[in-house]
């Protein structure tokens, strides 16, 4: 038993140390996030053992440890292959016993980055609340349950999910990462103003709930032991010994199924009762020809392709989330409406790295520069199939928001302008910077074209801002001017003409160079 456990462990870091020494990037990279990681662990355990001696410290450190483990607990569910090596499906043909196996794999999951990062976090937490001998022993305990409930917690998540999580659509939950980061970034910037002008006593309901909560519960113990009730403190300890008894359990249990279970690798397929694949009716709704066909390819990759979809939620929910929240928080502006427009028109860049080896079969009908114009053509259709109503909704929901409702058509028009000048710089650079987005993995850039992204992405927003000059310059003359306000509504229909002539223009631009440079985008695209 103890050597399966030793094997394990060795197996862990024999495999990390190999990965590193793959590449120097690879190493880099490792040791960045390492350091970055480790120095906000570190600031945090200095700013949690600072809020000793006040009235409201155990609320803080409550709610640190509960928001940790549920970290643990959605970070399988979002990154799925964010730990390759502990994948319990590679042991299935070894002889292991389940509870064996979960006692090796708790181990070599206690190896990492992020274990490291939740032990400093934890540290903090109990010693924020802990006072006297009996309460830092306490605090011992405290910090080793704790950090064994959030591994066991997210191993058994992984565990239960894992035919889901490495199936083709269960790697689609990965897309709802972006999402969750943007809105937990604003619901945290949105707590963080509130207790600013409220104070910590806002966090005094829910501690109360949460000391009752496992992990959290075990440093609730550390809070009881300073304050003398042992009783409670003991009530929670068990509490959290509890649940680690109970994740563990149904951890082996997870794998026992595994193990023994089939799944449809090893089940014949049926025959009978097959329906036939039946046509969602797109086409039918749009354009005839070949612009009609680009369209609908971009749409359906839009759809099922797990990278574009990604990309695709993670830029509609920031340009929603970032105007609406900063309206709701009464320090916005309706300009920041804008900010919707920018983050769908950022989609355009890279247009034939997201086809990534597919495109040759692109590059096949691709014969003239009215062939890739008609091709540009299309996949900027279809982007402005979903921008533009998503632009519309977004600006009259800030404007409402915020009633400012004399603003909402010159703030349409700058979107409008926004968008072209971003759908013209990204066709540009799609044909002149290319780069290839790696299906496997959650990279989106391929080793050794980071440069080509960057120039590619960041050149063309600041090529785009530049070229919607005109139409800003003229925005500030109406509003500076006296009585211009009453004329800013010419901004809605001067920003749509601008926006629209603007995007021609860049398609007609970036053709030729698409269909005189073929090969060499092929190239850079299939890289990955």
């Amino acid at each position: 038993m103890t050597d399966v456990t030793a094997t394990v462990v060795r197996l862990k870091l024999s495999l990390l140390r190999n990965g590193l020494r793959q590449s120097g990037g690879r190493r880099a990279a490792f040791v960045a996030s390492a350091v970055v990681a480790l120095l906000f662990a570190a600031l945090q355990l200095l700013g949690l053992i600072a809020l000793r001696g006040n009235a409201h410290a155990d609320a803080v450190a409550l709610l640190a440890t509960a928001v940790l483990a549920l970290g643990w607990a959605v970070m399988p569910l979002f990154f799925p292959s964010g730990d390759e090596t502990l994948d319990p499906t590679r042991l299935v043909m070894l002889p292991l016993r389940p509870r064996p196996l979960v006692r090796a794999l708790l181990a070599a999951s206690l190896v990492g980055i992020g274990p490291a990062f939740t032990l400093l976090l934890l540290v903090g937490c109990a010693l924020s609340v802990a006072h006297g001998a009996a309460a830092y022993v306490t605090a011992v305990l405290a910090t080793v349950l704790g950090v064994l409930v959030c591994v066991a917690l997210a191993r058994a998540v992984a565990a239960a999910n894992v035919r889901l999580l490495t199936s083709r659509k269960g790697r689609d939950l990965a897309v709802l990462s972006g999402l969750v980061v943007a809105v937990g970034a604003q619901l945290v910037n949105f707590g963080a103003q509130r207790l600013g002008s409220a104070g910590l006593g806002q966090l005094a309901p829910a501690a109360d709930v949460l000391r009752w909560v496992p992990p959290a519960s075990a440093v609730g113990a550390v809070h009881a032991v300073s304050e003398g009730a042992y009783g409670r403190a003991a009530a929670q300890v068990l509490l959290t010994v509890a649940a680690l008894a109970l994740l563990l359990a149904l951890w082996a249990r997870s794998l026992t199924r595994l193990m023994t279970a089939p799944d449809g690798s090893t089940l014949q397929a049926a025959d009978s009762g097959a329906r036939a694949r039946t046509s969602t009716g797109l086409g039918r709704l749009l354009p005839t020809g070949r612009t009609g066909t680009v369209m609908e390819r971009s749409l359906r990759y839009v759809w099922r392709d797990p990278k574009t979809k990604a990309a695709w939620v993670t830029s509609l929910a920031i340009g929603l989330i970032v105007p609406v929240f900063n309206a709701v928080q009464g320090t916005g502006t309706v300009y920041f409406a804008c900010f919707a427009a920018g983050m769908l028109g950022i989609q355009m860049y890279n247009q034939f790295g997201q086809d990534t080896s597919a495109f040759w079969m692109v590059a096949m009908t691709i014969s003239s520069a009215r062939d890739a114009y008609v091709e540009l053509r299309g996949r900027a259709l279809a982007l402005l199939v979903i921008t533009l109503p998503y632009a519309v909704v977004v600006t009259v929901l800030t404007t409402a928001l915020l009633g400012d409702w004399h603003r909402l058509s010159e703030t349409l028009g700058l979107s409008f302008a926004l968008l072209g000048a971003m759908l013209a710089t990204g066709a540009w650079t799609s044909a002149r910077f290319p780069y290839s987005i790696p299906q496997e993995g959650y990279k989106n850039v391929a080793p050794g074209q980071g440069g080509l992204a960057w120039i590619a992405i960041f050149g063309g927003m600041v090529s785009a801002a530049l070229l919607c000059t005109p139409v800003i310059t003229l925005a500030i003359a109406l509003n500076v001017s006296a009585g211009g306000g009453a004329w800013t509504w010419l901004l809605l229909p001067v920003g749509a003409a601008y926006g629209a002539g603007i995007t021609v223009w860049g398609l007609r631009l970036a053709a030729p160079r698409t269909a005189a440079y073929l090969p060499e985008i092929l190239a850079a695209v299939s890289k990955g």
